[in-house]
Formats: structure tokens, C-alpha cells, sequence
């Protein structure tokens, strides 16, 4: 057999028109984007990505060492290793009072990002509406819309960027399938307290309407105790809770994430897994083991270390004259850049090339977040200080 010749083989153009609309529609995220530009100023201070600058424990290092040394490389079941999901679930119920069965209600997956994807795709359909409060971390929308789904933005801006009961309330129409609680917050680094939980769960409380809690940033609460939505009863049965090791324990790269969820929807979301992934990295799930038991508490320290950090960012940004909700979780600050009348692209844009500082511009998370940008405070104070230091001198030249 001969091969055609080229001359009538369909060429690029032709077969683009081919590729997924959807995917084809959905467009890089920003955080990434600005990372990638930043890239090209070798001599930048980045306060750009959440990318703990702590180490990965090394009692947690040595159990997946071992893990290899015993060929525990194999495949697992698809849900993951019975005695991670055992340590998950005791994980949840000491830190946050919550009950998920290991057997039947608990799945081991790729990062939190996947279990997102997973989580979204058994729960939405075409023409199905998704909640979202703005601004918002950028990878929720790409993965609504791949289900064909669309994300119903809700302006938290005023409220110092919480979902509030009567705009939670207001967002819901008869094709809202899923509100997404993205708290403690990326980019704002909010969190919601007992009485806002509470006001939300009572607008939700016997609706038909699924909760999908990110609460990737739940060890690293700084004024009060995270409190989960699952947490009440009556909405345990339509929520759907994601967690994970990546921010926690300094784990981004093994990529090790949990969805929590009644069995019903368990058995669905599953399916998915199975069929994307097949299980998590088995080396990953046996050093999840140990961050999940003896290291149950690593957060701690770095949680302290960031809070440190916090407090100082958050105060040479107010001698700057930034206005800032203070952040109460994760590690991220989200200051207004208003007063200087310039779309947060171009702010960032200039800063980088004339201060030679990466923040990520406000629009990343939503055109609810034009007008602000994000600076991570997950580097060492020194980084901190030069980058707030060039920052400062920025400021003062416009």
C-alpha cells in the first residue's frame, strides 16, 4: 500500500475546524500566563505562584523511598490504597469533626485539580448553572464549561469577597446544579466563620442543589478554626468536599487529593477517575500515608511561618496605601490597585518591566477581579521584603 500523496491529505486548516469547541474556547490561565511572561525578567522578584517554598517533610520523603525499595509500584485499587483512605478519613474526623467511610466514600486522586474535574463531571450536565463567587481561582470555569455547564459569577467584592445568604439566594435559577465554596480563598485568602456557613446552608438546606466545598487551604487557617459546609447534617447528603496534600504538607509536586462525598455520588464520580486516571501515583499514596498520620500536624509550623509572613505583607501594603481585606487563610493578598486607574494587566505588566516584580494581574480570577492583583506570600521573607521594597518605589512613581 502507498501512501497518498501529500498534495491530498487535509492540511492544518482544514482539520482545525475539527478539534472540540469547547476545549478550543478555553484559554490559559492567567496565573500561568503571567508566570510564563515574568519568566523572561531573570532578575524579577516572583510573588506569583502558590507554590509552598517549605520542603516536602522528610519522614514523608523517607516513606516513599521505602515504598520503592519495596516494589509497592504497581497499580492500586482505583479509589486508592485502603490504608490511605483509612488515614484520610481519621484525618478528617481529629481535625474537622467530619465522618466519611474509607470503603465507599473517599477517592484518592491526581491533586486536587482532579478531583475537581471528576467531582464536576458526574454532577453536571448541558445547560446546568454553577455558582461562583468572584473573584475566583481560575480553574473552576475551563472544567464547568468542558461539561457543558456555565458558571454564574457572584460579585462578593463588597463583602469582603464572602458569599453572602441573600446573593447565594438571589444566584439560584431552576438550572442551578452546583455551588462551588472555594474557602479558605484563592486569590483573597478569605475564609467563612460558623454564622456565614450557617446563613448558606439555610438558603440550601432542601434544594436540589450539589456543593462541591474546596478546602485544599483548610490547615492553613490563621484566626479562627476551619469549619467545613459538611459539617451540617443536612446538607452532608449534597456535599461534595475536595482536599489535598499540595499546600498543606508541601506535597504540590506528588500531586495526592481527596474527594469526600456520600457513597451515591461516590460511585459515580468513580467512574471517571477510573477511566482518567485509572489510581493515583502508588509511590505518592504510600508517602500520603505518613503526611496523613505521624505527619498529621506538619501544617503547623508552616502555618505559623505564614503567618508571620502575612502580618507583614499585609502591613507594608497598608503603608503603601493599598486598601487590602485582610487575608484570614491560605497565602495569597489581594490589594485594589483602583486608585491608579489602570487595568491590573497593564499594572502588573509595567511593574514587572519597571520594577522587575511578578504579581499576578486581578483578571486572572474573573473580570470580578480587574482592578486588584495577587502577591503570594509563599516565599521566604527575604524574597518578601526586596519584592515589597520594589513594589513600594513602583507605587510611588506613578
Amino acid at each position: 500500500m502507498t501512501a497518498e500523496h501529500p498534495d491530498h491529505m487535509p492540511n492544518t486548516q482544514q482539520m482545525q475546524h475539527l478539534l472540540n469547541a469547547r476545549v478550543k474556547g478555553i484559554a490559559i490561565s492567567g496565573i500561568r500566563k503571567f508566570s510564563q511572561l515574568a519568566a523572561r525578567y531573570p532578575d524579577a522578584i516572583h510573588l506569583t505562584l502558590g507554590q509552598p517554598d517549605f520542603l516536602t517533610p522528610e519522614h514523608v520523603k523517607q516513606a516513599a523511598k521505602q515504598a520503592i525499595d519495596r516494589n509497592q509500584t504497581t497499580y492500586t485499587a482505583n479509589a486508592g490504597l485502603i490504608e490511605l483512605r483509612q488515614a484520610a478519613s481519621s484525618f478528617l474526623q481529629a481535625k474537622y469533626a467530619l465522618s466519611y467511610d474509607p470503603e465507599t466514600e473517599i477517592i484518592a486522586t491526581n491533586g486536587t485539580s482532579e478531583a475537581i474535574d471528576i467531582a464536576l463531571r458526574a454532577i453536571l450536565e448541558e445547560g446546568s448553572e454553577v455558582i461562583l463567587p468572584g473573584p475566583v481561582y481560575p480553574g473552576y470555569e475551563p472544567l464547568i464549561r468542558l461539561a457543558g455547564a456555565k458558571p454564574v459569577y457572584v460579585d462578593t467584592r463588597d463583602t469582603q469577597f464572602r458569599l453572602d445568604a441573600k446573593r447565594l439566594s438571589d444566584a439560584i435559577t431552576p438550572n442551578t446544579r452546583c455551588v462551588i465554596l472555594p474557602y479558605p480563598s484563592n486569590p483573597t485568602g478569605t475564609t467563612l466563620s460558623q454564622d456565614d456557613l450557617e446563613q448558606l446552608a439555610q438558603v440550601l438546606n432542601g434544594k436540589p442543589i450539589f456543593i462541591l466545598s474546596d478546602e485544599i487551604y483548610s490547615e492553613l487557617v490563621y484566626d479562627r478554626d476551619h469549619v467545613s459546609i459538611a459539617h451540617f447534617p443536612s446538607l452532608r447528603s449534597q456535599t461534595i468536599v475536595v482536599n489535598g496534600l499540595s499546600k498543606s504538607h508541601a506535597m504540590t509536586g506528588w500531586r495526592i487529593g481527596f474527594t469526600f462525598a456520600p457513597k451515591y455520588i461516590t460511585e459515580q464520580m468513580i467512574k471517571v477517575h477510573q477511566y482518567n486516571a485509572s489510581c493515583a501515583s502508588s509511590i505518592s499514596q504510600h508517602a500520603a500515608i505518613e503526611a496523613l498520620g505521624p505527619g498529621a500536624n506538619d501544617a503547623l509550623g508552616m502555618r505559623e511561618e505564614y503567618r508571620v509572613r502575612r502580618d507583614y505583607v499585609c502591613d507594608r501594603l497598608a503603608s503603601m496605601g493599598l486598601a487590602l481585606t485582610r487575608p484570614s487563610g491560605a497565602f495569597y493578598a489581594f490589594p485594589s490597585i483602583e486608585r491608579f486607574s489602570l487595568p491590573s494587566f497593564e499594572f502588573s505588566a509595567r511593574l514587572l518591566e519597571e520594577a522587575r516584580v511578578a504579581v499576578v494581574p486581578g483578571d486572572a480570577f474573573s473580570q470580578l477581579g480587574e482592578g486588584y492583583i495577587r502577591l503570594s506570600y509563599a516565599y521566604s521573607m527575604e524574597q518578601l521584603t526586596e519584592g515589597l521594597n520594589r513594589l513600594e518605589r513602583f507605587v510611588k512613581s506613578l
